[in-house]
């Protein structure tokens, strides 16, 4: 399980750091989706909110690469995840694939450091 523990981190942590790398550099080709997904990239790019999520996909990716606050990590990555998810299942012309397979990484790292998170799951605190 150790190991893939090690994977799942570095590949979670190589993904984020690459793709939030791009928002910066552009050394993927940018294309925007047909129909109401390409506006709603379009309208990111334009407002540089991308840079932003760029920003914080880097700082949590280079986190998960060097093994350092990796719960912070994973805590701050969660939403961006769900994010990811909502907009391929949403808008549908785009590919899903990344989004599950970084949603299931970061599943597996979750259930590895879920004693971290176990403060926040309290029924009630005092």
């Amino acid at each position: 399980m150790k190991i893939v523990v090690i994977i799942a981190r570095i590949l979670l942590g190589a993904i984020f750091a690459a793709f939030g790398l791009n928002a910066f550099l552009h050394f993927l080709p940018k294309w925007l989706p047909p129909g109401l997904a390409g506006q709603f990239v379009g309208a990111m790019f334009q407002s540089r909110y991308i840079l932003f999520v760029g920003a914080i996909e880097v700082i949590c990716g280079a986190l998960l690469l060097v093994d350092r606050y990796v719960p912070f990590a994973l805590t701050i990555l969660a939403p961006i995840i769900v994010n990811i998810l909502l907009f391929t299942f949403l808008l549908p012309p785009v590919g899903w694939q990344p989004g599950v397979l970084a949603a299931i990484l970061w599943i597996i790292l979750f259930i590895h450091y879920r004693q971290y998170f176990s403060c926040i799951f309290v029924q009630r605190a005092s």
